[in-house]
């Protein structure tokens, strides 16, 4: 059964918060529910960034998410 909206933006942050890598793709978020599909993932991901809990960092190629503080932040290296 999937999770509630709530339980799975918990799990997606708790995800973000815990990983060693501080960036990750969406994908990286599938594992927190495997029943839920890889649309409200996505959803759910960016309704965090919307709620200001989680942050888009790019690489330039490609998007990814990472939680408030912990993203690097290319502007510090003076890139």
């Amino acid at each position: 059964m999937a999770l509630s909206k709530d339980e799975l933006k918990a799990a997606i942050l708790k995800k973000a918060m815990e990983s060693p890598k501080p960036q990750l793709y969406v994908k990286d978020f599938y594992a927190c529910d495997p029943d839920t599909k890889p649309r409200d993932i996505k959803k759910a991901a960016n309704e965090l960034v919307t709620d200001g809990k989680m942050v888009f960092w790019s690489s330039g190629s490609t998007t990814m998410y990472a939680a408030k503080g912990r993203a690097k932040d290319e502007s510090a290296r003076g890139v």
